[in-house]
């Protein structure tokens, strides 16, 4: 038995992720990565780090982060607490889609994740308190690869759930996109 249910979006690359529990008397038990089933829905590179984000407080956003090539990285997002409005934005160069969006709501009931794949920005707003995200990453983070755009940006205009009641200044700080803007590779 498959442990992921994969479908597309209508973005060229991104996808949805269902993990698939098995569940007993005790609990249940659920496959978070498996390079064999995941390498169809398009990653093919090792998974080169892990990190976990907890978010506080309902109505907080963090992003809309990437990395610049060569360091571009795909990323499997999974929400193992709370609920979140997980969104990428297709910043790939000469893309049908380019600047384009798709969020999904992730959360620990529903086992959804998002596969980024190289080429986009990443963020997402909490639906509740207390939310725990895990990130897989197939390339390292590299400080001067890393760029960012606003999520107000009015360019992309994405419809937030909620006014944004938290977010960091250097995401506020982050660059409206311009008419030169062009995209990545």
């Amino acid at each position: 038995m498959d442990k992921f249910f994969i479908s597309d979006t209508p973005i060229s690359g991104l996808r949805v992720v269902e993990r698939r529990p098995i569940e007993d008397s005790r609990g249940s038990l659920s496959r978070i990565f498996c390079a064999d089933e995941l390498k169809i829905a398009g990653w093919q590179k090792p998974i080169w780090q892990v990190n976990q984000t907890i978010t506080k407080s309902l109505g907080t956003v963090r992003g809309l982060h990437f990395q610049r090539a060569p360091f571009s990285e795909m990323k499997l997002v999974s929400c193992l607490r709370g609920r979140v409005w997980d969104v990428a934005v297709d910043l790939r160069k000469n893309s049908p889609t380019f600047l384009k969006w798709h969020s999904e709501e992730l959360s620990s009931d529903n086992c959804r994740a998002l596969l980024i794949p190289e080429g986009f920005a990443h963020g997402f707003q909490t639906l509740s308190n207390d939310c725990e995200l895990l990130y897989l990453h197939s390339a390292p983070y590299v400080s001067h690869a890393e760029a960012g755009i606003r999520p107000d940006d009015p360019k992309i205009g994405i419809p937030w759930p909620h006014n944004f009641y938290e977010i960091s200044q250097r995401d506020t700080l982050h660059p409206l996109l311009n008419e030169q803007f062009e995209g990545i590779s």
